[in-house]
């Protein structure tokens, strides 16, 4: 009676609250009780808690313990663990966040705001040509070799960073931020691919053949500017209008501004049942093009067209210069489905060209499309086969996925461009080449290529003889993270 009314006096609680309260916090199972436990052992435990836990009361003597001075060291022991855990809470906050998985390796903050990712593509190549097409040498060489690091700067800027170290130097490939101000609107700086032809924004690792095809020579690809893009309507539409240096057909821009003349390009592209799960859900099409001033004479100006063997087939003389307006439209789209794929587009590219007093205008186009089916069933895509159902684990019956693709293009050159502007005994009018090939996905990060491929040409020989056809077979082992 004398504890329990002292107790009463001190805190004004019940003594067979306060027990039980403490059987409770120092996990002491009901069921496992036969009696209550005593005054002496619960402050036992207590200060074993305390020793375990830091509590600093620890080591007290237990001499005129009552309920009062029991619930004290329980609260202090209690706060104590709130402070070890709002510790460890902070200290998580302030940890990255590594990642490491078949889309390279991350580093981000732990509020995600900041974030360093590191990817790679590497393309070794075996090319072997069976016609004897001059200056065709069979060979193996490194095609890519490009590091990437990309990532987010806080929330409202991205960055990517690839140099190129494939062929006799270093280049950088893409170098750009991002102010990203909402999905609708972002605003791009920097080096990046001109938004005008569809495969040439198709990235190198997705490709469906070893090189692009022949229509992507009339359209640019990196390009030096600034760039508002964005995507409307749940995704259904995207759009890009951007200021650039300006390239000549199929190539990358140099360093600087050769001529001060800017080019302006765009690109509006609809996928209209991107978000309906239908038939049509793989449909997207729509229109780029490029407009804008060259002047100057030599390669940085004027184009030259290669086959998709990468062999030369049409140039200027070496007295033409650009002279006035350069304008390229494309109208563009793709259609997949399960396992099938369809991509398709037109080019035509116009350039004012003067020589020895002349001037005149002239329009290069050039079409392709490129089928895809997957024998294995997995989804094709404008990405490629993203990942195989059964990876490749001969052990254990995994060989991959394998896909099929065909392709066909056109290119044809001005017929006002011979023979003043360009020789038809070196340049051919036109070229129609065809490639098969197979694919096989390893994995989601290896993949290997054979594709056979002709061209045949209308003129480009002495004699206005036609050019001798090329047929080549190439291979590609790629790796992509």
């Amino acid at each position: 009676m004398q504890r329990h009314n002292r107790v009463q006096g001190a805190g004004g609680r019940s003594p067979l609250w306060l027990t039980g309260a403490l059987a409770c916090a120092l996990a002491v199972p009901a069921a496992a009780q036969q009696q209550a436990p005593t005054l002496e052992e619960l402050a036992r435990r207590l200060a074993q808690l305390e020793q375990r836990y830091g509590a600093g009361t620890a080591g007290e003597g237990e001499e005129g313990l009552d309920l009062a001075a029991l619930d004290q060291r329980l609260r202090a022991l209690e706060r104590n663990l709130e402070l070890q855990e709002e510790a460890r809470q902070a200290k998580e906050k302030e940890a990255a966040v590594v990642t490491v998985n078949n889309r390279g390796a991350s580093l981000k903050s732990s509020n995600g705001d900041y974030e360093v990712r590191i990817r790679g593509l590497l393309q070794g190549d075996g090319r072997f040509f069976s016609s004897g097409t001059p200056g065709a040498n069979d060979t193996f060489l490194l095609r890519t070799a490009r590091p990437t690091i990309e990532g987010t700067l806080g929330k409202w800027i991205g960055y990517r960073f690839t140099p190129e170290f494939a062929g006799d130097s270093a280049s950088i490939v893409d170098a750009y931020a991002d102010l990203k101000f909402s999905p609708a609107a972002s605003v791009r700086v920097g080096k990046f691919t001109s938004p005008v032809g569809l495969e040439r924004l198709q990235s190198s690792a997705s490709l469906s053949a070893v090189e692009r095809g022949i229509a992507s020579e009339l359209a640019p690809n990196r390009d030096i500017g600034v760039q508002l893009q964005g995507e409307l309507a749940k995704g259904t539409v995207s759009y890009a209008l951007g200021v650039f240096n300006g390239s000549v057909d199929g190539r990358d821009a140099t360093t600087t501004n050769p001529d001060d003349e800017f080019e302006y390009a765009g690109r509006l592209f609809v996928e209209p049942f991107r978000n309906d799960p239908g038939f049509w859900s793989g449909l997207g099409f729509g229109i780029g093009g490029s407009v804008g001033d060259v002047s100057g004479s030599g390669n940085n100006f004027l184009p030259r067209y290669r086959t998709p063997g990468q062999q030369q087939f049409f140039g200027y003389r070496g007295t033409v210069a650009a002279d006035g307006r350069r304008t390229r439209w494309s109208p563009q789209g793709y259609f997949y489905r399960n396992r099938f794929g369809l991509l398709a587009e037109y080019i035509r590219s116009s350039q004012e060209v003067a020589v020895a007093g002349t001037r005149t205008e002239l329009d290069h186009d050039a079409w392709q499309a490129t089928l895809s089916w997957v024998l294995t069933g997995e989804d094709a895509s404008y990405r490629g086969v993203a990942k195989p159902s059964s990876p490749f684990n001969p052990g254990k019956g995994g060989w991959g996925a394998w896909e099929l693709i065909g392709r066909y293009g056109e290119l044809d050159v001005d017929d006002g461009a011979f023979p003043l502007f360009a020789d038809p005994a070196v340049s051919a009018r036109s070229a129609q080449t065809w490639t098969v090939g197979v694919n096989w996905y390893l994995n989601s990060n290896l993949k290997l290529v054979a594709n056979y491929l002709q061209t045949s040409f209308d003129g480009g020989a002495a004699g206005g003889a036609d050019r001798r056809d090329e047929k080549a077979v190439f291979t590609r082992l790629q790796v992509a993270f």
